[in-house]
């Protein structure tokens, strides 16, 4: 039997305490637990979220399997990525996620590009975008905003 693969790019979270960040994710975007697969001591070796119709794998930190080296962005003192979502309530959906506990990295506002967007940081690091397109703005638009920032 041959197994069916759909080809992906599926963001793993490292976090320091995953099964808090899957309740977190829940009550935060409205995600949906697909699993989890804990150690003996309880830690998540692998778990899976589903957010805006995409998959999140997860799991807790284990610095033993990294010559004792916390994989965490608290570890690395931030992180460089940002995970972004497209949705179409952002004011609803930024609200709930700071309601939820979330920080709030950049206030939700309109942009050049045409989205409503801002930015939040999770409380196990992560950052996450939220924008909702609100208008469409050419290239050559979004060029002229670009020469009239600074």
């Amino acid at each position: 039997m041959a197994i069916d693969i759909t080809p992906a790019v599926i963001p793993h979270l490292c976090v320091d305490d995953a099964a808090a960040a899957i309740d977190f994710y829940v009550k935060a975007f409205g995600a949906t637990e697909l699993g989890r697969v804990p150690q003996a001591d309880g830690r998540l070796i692998h778990a899976a979220v589903q957010i805006n119709g995409s998959t999140i794998m997860l799991n807790d930190d284990f610095p033993e399997f990294d010559n004792g080296k916390s994989q965490t962005p608290k570890a690395f003192g931030g992180t460089p990525v940002t995970i972004h979502l497209t949705v179409t309530d952002v004011d609803a959906k930024f609200a709930q996620a700071v309601a939820a506990g979330a920080e709030v990295v950049m206030p939700l506002d309109d942009q050049f590009w045409g989205d409503r967007y801002g930015m939040v940081r999770d409380p196990f690091g992560h950052q996450w975008s939220l924008g909702q397109p609100v208008r469409e703005v050419s290239m050559e638009e979004i060029a002229t905003a670009m020469q009239n920032q600074g």
